[in-house]
């Protein structure tokens, strides 16, 4: 009958936990991961939902993998629509980026299509841009440890003047 060693065991232990954890940091950033809290906000005022584009995908995980080390929060300029978010402290995932940008909703007014003073509800408005029909989103751990996960939106919405959604009567 063959035995382990301690530290062999324990090698084997943390191999086993890190798989577990991969796996569940993983579970939480798939494209539906993503998909459902945007689409969930979009039902709530009449708007067809997002499906996902690997494209897209691709293009946020590029440009989240280029702000590694530096983490700020600045646009990539390119031809999508686009949220950013960032977080320090803890693993950030899927759901917290997209519940951060939908929580904005509470500072839109739709009637004067603006946001309340000193507040940000930009994130919110391209979630539920009324054509807008495609997402992709990609995540990393920065060089400092923080996250940032970015998000790019085809096609791109907050268009100036205009509404994301209308409410029908």
């Amino acid at each position: 009958m063959a035995s382990c060693k301690p530290t062999s065991m324990a090698l084997v232990m943390a191999a086993f936990a890190f798989s577990l954890l991969s796996d569940f940091a993983f579970a939480q950033n798939s494209p539906d991961d993503y998909l459902a809290p945007h689409n969930d906000a979009r039902a709530e005022v009449g708007v067809e939902p997002l499906t996902w584009d690997y494209n897209l995908e691709a293009y946020a995980q590029n440009y989240a993998n280029e702000r590694a080390g530096d983490c700020e929060l600045v646009h990539s300029q390119g031809p999508y629509g686009e949220n950013l978010f960032w977080g320090s402290g803890k693993v950030y995932n899927a759901e917290d980026a997209v519940k951060l940008w939908v929580d904005e909703k509470e500072y839109y007014d739709y009637n004067s299509n603006s946001c309340q003073p000193d507040q940000m509800c930009g994130h919110y408005t391209q979630v539920v841009w009324w054509n807008t029909e495609r997402v992709g989103c990609g995540r990393v751990q920065c060089d400092s440890g923080d996250y940032i996960i970015v998000c790019s939106y085809d096609p791109p919405g907050n268009w100036e003047g205009e509404w994301p959604y209308k409410f029908s009567s």
